[in-house]
């Protein structure tokens, strides 16, 4: 039939169309070549760290009165504040995870590392790179002894060394001073106090490879708690997932992460 002619050209010409359009959506007009695919946006920081919100801004604290040096440093394991705040505290650097890194980076993290010189070893650049996204270094000892009981030359010698190691590293004298195990005696005060050490950090809760314990008091965070993590066990979880706990835990008591070097 004559009528089939006009029809199958006019079927044609929309082919033709459509074609032109796909042609269109996946060809620049311009310059001919193919359109990029629109990029994935990645989840925003608390989320790729296994957060459900963000981390609530630590309030600006009170500034800390001046003491002057006078007698043996104080011992804190807990600081008494109303701000809703914890502070996360790293011993030894036996753990060198460049992921800790980033989580510090993209959630701000204001955490406070105690370094042991014979733990670090060749890692101190690992801890360099940390200090560049904010992270505080303080002293643990050379060798990490048990220092109670231990004549004064001797724990003078752990703790005034490692202010010196650091002091070479990274142009800082450390004031916030961690006894290996959270042992001392007057005599680690006396050497801390000579060495320059302002105060002796202990901690009231601990993070391990089974979750968060407590040393005295309620067993939850509660304001002002130092909380310690403990360095990675071949059998427990990383650095970064016992962190994540410890924040979920503190989001859920409505508390923030704070400068401990703010507080003492």
């Amino acid at each position: 039939m004559r009528w089939r002619a006009p029809l199958a050209a006019t079927l044609a010409a929309l082919a033709l169309l459509t074609g032109c359009a796909r042609s269109v959506d996946t060809v620049d007009h311009l310059g001919g070549e193919a359109r990029e695919p629109a990029h994935h946006v990645p989840p925003p920081p608390h989320r790729r760290w296994g957060l459900a919100a963000p981390l609530a801004p630590a309030p600006a604290p009170a500034p800390v009165p001046h003491r002057p040096r006078t007698g043996l440093p104080p011992v804190v394991d807990h600081i008494p504040t109303r701000d809703k705040v914890v502070f996360l505290t790293y011993d030894d650097g036996a753990e060198r995870d460049p992921r800790f890194i980033a989580m510090v980076r993209e959630l701000r993290l204001p955490v406070t590392m105690f370094l042991t010189d014979s733990v670090v070893g060749p890692g101190y650049a690992h801890f360099a790179r940390l200090r560049a996204v904010g992270a505080s270094l303080q002293n643990h000892t050379l060798d990490h002894p048990a220092l109670r009981g231990l004549p004064y030359a001797g724990q003078r010698a752990e703790i005034c060394g490692q202010q010196d190691k650091l002091k070479s590293r990274f142009g800082l004298r450390p004031r916030l001073f961690r006894p290996p195990y959270g042992t001392y005696d007057t005599t680690t005060l006396r050497a801390a106090a000579d060495c320059g050490i302002s105060t002796v950090v202990l901690w009231r809760g601990s993070m391990g490879p089974t979750g968060l314990t407590y040393t005295h008091g309620p067993h939850h965070l509660r304001p002002g708690d130092i909380i310690a993590l403990d360095p990675d066990t071949p059998t427990g979880p990383p650095l970064t997932e016992r962190t994540t706990h410890v924040l979920r835990q503190a989001q859920q008591r409505g508390l923030t992460v704070g400068r401990l070097e703010d507080y003492v």
